[in-house]
């Protein structure tokens, strides 16, 4: 690290080390910060989508009942402290830098096969500074599957699987079978496991798991009430609350029926279908087919029958094309810009993709001029405007919004 870096400079550069799977590292490095894990007492969530929303709820019902919980999530969307939460704050400069150098002592002179991703670092981090802060008990959500991520070293109260899709497939197997048996990974002997509606092959799968390991499952099917208040739009989101509540339950904690509600009114989670500029800014990070699908569904229920401008990004392993295809019937225009990510697909390419869809596109170089014309428009102060395809394409919005520069988000 040179003499003007910072600690996070130095996290940030590890990066370049990309996706290794395999726990011995891991294991490895906690074990050199002294198992700080072990203290833990862990909330776990898997699957592919909603597993944020479904951790921010539970984090939030927890924290209404007057418990001290942390909450470890990714990616961050402008922040890199948002990925450390405790107490419903982010984890302050002071403490990051502290705990990244403790984690740089215990590495310095370990050879470069044994030098940990830039997850596995992270996730000791959040471990490290949850233990310091004597957290009573912490939610998890997995980074890339279940069985060999970083996080599936904590201790469980209990866990619980969100709906599971084709996610990652060069890492997790090129079936929704293969998937789930990865994200079942986190299943443990006596530990109780909730689990939300699945395809038939899917449940089949995860079944089977939970019987060969002795894991306890519920399956949670009924989405809350819509008599019930919630903090985050969209039906889908009923379904993440009751499997939150669930989660929550399975773990021993017993909820006052005020703090339910307390909890659940009050919980926030950044893009996903947050409203900004007077609610005719809509922020959303659905980046798979699945995601799009409830997006759509949440915008009818919202807004009926009127259109967008639909403000689009998206990664190249994340299938732009369906995603388009899903998203299209939405809008009445569509603003093609990059994302600032090396994974990013060229607006010109997204363009090719759009020419059979119907709806007129326009192509931008940046997504500050898109913005900007959306902006400046007077269609705009009658059209709302939907800006979605990647969870980094919101970070970079809810940035320019602040009026800070553009920079790379983390991975």
């Amino acid at each position: 690290m040179s003499p003007d870096s910072s600690p996070l400079d130095w996290l940030k550069a590890t990066q370049s080390r990309g996706i290794r799977p395999g726990l011995e590292r891991m294991e490895r490095l906690l074990a050199a910060l002294g198992n700080p894990e072990k203290s833990l007492r862990c909330l776990h969530v898997a699957g592919t989508n909603g597993k944020g929303s479904v951790s921010a709820f539970a984090e939030s019902l927890l924290r209404a009942s007057g418990h001290r919980v942390g909450l470890y999530t990714s990616p961050h969307l402008v922040d890199f402290s948002e990925r450390i939460r405790i107490d419903g704050v982010n984890a302050g400069a002071e403490e990051l830098g502290e705990g990244i150098r403790r984690i740089q002592e215990a590495t310095e002179g370990w050879i470069t096969a044994d030098q940990p991703t830039f997850f596995e670092l992270v996730t000791a981090l959040a471990f490290d500074l949850f233990n310091r802060a004597g957290c009573e008990v912490v939610v998890l959500e997995t980074g890339l599957g279940g069985r060999l991520d970083a996080t599936n070293l904590a201790p469980k109260l209990a866990c619980a699987i969100t709906p599971i899709a084709l996610d990652h497939t060069e890492w997790l197997g090129a079936t929704l079978p293969e998937i789930a048996r990865e994200k079942a990974g986190i299943f443990r002997l006596g530990i109780p496991t909730v689990i939300a509606s699945q395809e038939a092959d899917v449940a089949a799968a995860l079944a089977i798991v939970a019987e060969e390991l002795g894991t306890p499952i519920q399956w949670i099917t009924e989405p809350l009430p819509r008599t019930t208040a919630l903090g985050l739009a969209g039906s889908h989101q009923r379904h993440n609350a009751a499997l939150a509540l669930a989660l929550v339950s399975a773990a021993g904690f017993e909820l006052r029926e005020e703090s339910v509600a307390r909890g659940l009114v009050s919980v926030t989670w950044p893009g996903r279908f947050q409203r900004l500029l007077g609610g005719k800014l809509i922020l959303d990070g659905a980046h798979n087919v699945h995601a799009a699908r409830q997006l759509v569904a949440t915008w009818r229920e919202e807004f009926g029958g009127q259109r967008c401008r639909l403000i689009f990004g998206a990664l190249a392993d994340k299938d732009p094309a369906a995603l388009l295809a899903e998203l299209a019937p939405l809008a009445e225009e569509i603003l093609l810009v990059p994302v600032a990510s090396e994974r990013g697909v060229d607006p010109g390419l997204l363009a090719e993709l759009a020419a059979f869809l119907g709806v007129p596109t326009r192509v931008y170089g940046t997504l500050g001029q898109a913005m900007a014309t959306v902006e400046s428009s007077d269609v705009a102060r009658q059209t709302p405007v939907l800006l979605t395809g990647s969870l980094f394409l919101v970070g970079e919005a809810l940035v320019l919004l602040s009026g800070d520069d553009v920079t790379l988000r983390s991975q």
